[in-house]
């Protein structure tokens, strides 16, 4: 899936400049999402934190402040041209609003640090957020002076999805709960659920134009899980954006692919997916159903590690995919605090139809490789390698190495976790040398064990065990 080989590509592309002209970067998107004409491929960079870079912030200043969110969302449109945009890619302000805690990086969105339903709180102690809770106000000040300055643009609200909202608030403790406690979770799910609408409410009043549920832990979880717990609450959540006349997306990341189909059953306008799904499958599936879709630019090999020509070949790849009728051409997700913009730029001019001529024969990984152990000569120790996004940025990166975290920690010194995040090459490098293609993974021992899932912590212990006793590790020291 991750293509390394050294690119090489001449284009000169011929088409009509005056593509775009036509109809407005709005117009494109809406046409797309409801299957109507467009002159061209509509181009949605997902822009969240890599704004902050462009304006010469920390990532916590960016969140923080509303005049430099308008600010890095302004110059985003400035130098990308593109046809819509988010106001913001912060998966964390409903939970914050709650009483979760955040955890703050300087190239990274916020991460959840505390569970508010794991510190004594229980659901009837929660009620639904308001204009003026948590980061609301800057938030909302933000989104309405965006949408004032690009009125040609498609704004995207994204707002978190009651399944990553219920795992924020609750912890991995949900994926017990929906065994032991089905009911509560289902009561958990509606709490969500309420939470988004009321979101929904705040974001359309600023004037929205697309609304995005963001909902990567999804994931997580099989399609029997995900049609019990999933697709009522989600059903009913984009039935309410199509009620205060927004058309709504569906945004997910990691191996979905196998729960596509109940993404699709919940109703959205649009599905949105990473490079961890085939796009080609999406397609078919999305269209089978009568939904638009959106993807898949790959965030680290191409946007982050790659050149201007693995840009054009990458979009290029997902256009011709992605067909012209009904499909936003977007990145995987959240581009990288530090991704080139000329990269960004390459896109944009290849979809503005601009005559381009990129020679390129550069391996994104510039020779970096990774040293694989040899695993059975390690004595005593037993080797996780956790394959990630960045578990500080991507929320089912953050649980499954917390997950693996509380599951190795009866074990001790006998147990050595690395967290191999793909926005470092030599992670890229580690990736591909151990033959993972999904994100995130857990590998025990250089064999991929649990890819793009979870695991109940009994389950990740008895394969932790067993890897132990084969090397006489199995006890805390």
């Amino acid at each position: 899936m991750y293509n390394t080989a050294a690119v090489s590509v001449a284009i000169m592309r011929t088409a009509n400049n005056d593509w775009g002209l036509q109809m407005t970067g709005k117009e494109l998107v809406l046409n797309a999402i409801s299957f109507k004409d467009t002159d061209r491929t509509p181009w949605v960079p997902f822009v969240g934190c890599h704004a902050a870079k462009l304006i010469g912030v920390s990532a916590e200043e960016f969140f923080k402040s509303e005049d430099l969110m308008v600010k890095g969302v302004l110059k985003a449109n400035e130098e990308y041209r593109p046809d819509g945009l988010p106001a913001l890619f912060d998966l964390q302000i409903e939970a914050e609003a709650l009483g979760c805690g955040l955890r703050w990086a300087d190239d990274n969105p916020p991460s959840v640090s505390s569970h508010i339903l794991n510190e004594g709180k229980t659901l009837a102690d929660l009620t639904l957020p308001t204009e003026e809770d948590g980061r609301f106000p800057q938030v909302l000040g933000a989104m309405k002076r965006i949408y004032a300055a690009l009125p040609d643009k498609a704004i995207y609200a994204l707002i978190t999805g009651p399944f990553t909202l219920a795992l924020h608030l609750k912890g991995t403790d949900i994926f017990f709960a929906m065994y032991d406690d089905p009911s509560g979770m289902k009561e958990l799910m509606q709490f969500c659920t309420d939470v988004a609408k009321k979101t929904v409410d705040m974001y359309v009043q600023a004037g929205c134009d697309v609304v995005a549920v963001v909902d990567p832990m999804t994931s997580q979880i099989s399609p029997d899980a995900f049609s019990e717990f999933v697709t009522p609450y989600c059903t009913e959540l984009f039935e309410y954006i199509r009620s205060e006349g927004k058309p709504g997306s569906f945004f997910v990341c990691g191996n979905a692919k196998n729960n596509i189909e109940e993404m699709c059953r919940c109703n959205p306008n649009n599905v949105s997916i990473d490079e961890n799904i085939p796009l080609d499958y999406v397609r078919n599936t999305c269209l089978a159903n009568g939904i638009s879709f959106g993807g898949n630019i790959k965030l680290t090999v191409t946007m982050l590690f790659g050149t201007p020509a693995d840009n054009i070949h990458d979009a290029d790849n997902c256009m011709d995919i992605g067909g012209s009728k009904g499909f936003i051409l977007s990145p995987g997700c959240d581009i990288p605090f530090d991704a080139p913009p000329s990269n960004i730029k390459a896109i944009t001019s290849r979809v503005l139809g601009e005559d381009l001529d990129i020679l390129s024969d550069i391996d994104a990984l510039d020779g970096i490789t990774w040293d694989k152990p040899d695993y059975a000569a390690i004595k005593d120790k037993v080797t996780i390698d956790v394959i990630t996004l960045d578990s500080e940025s991507c929320a089912p990166c953050q649980y499954m190495m917390n997950a693996v975290r509380e599951a190795t920690e009866k074990f001790g010194d006998g147990v050595e976790l690395v967290e191999h995040k793909i926005k470092q090459k030599e992670s890229v490098a580690c990736m591909i040398t151990l033959g993972v293609s999904n994100i995130p993974t857990i590998c025990i021992e250089g064999v991929a064990k649990y890819i793009s899932i979870i695991p109940p912590k009994e389950e990740l212990e008895k394969s932790i065990e067993a890897a132990c006793v084969k090397k006489n590790c199995n006890k805390k020291n």
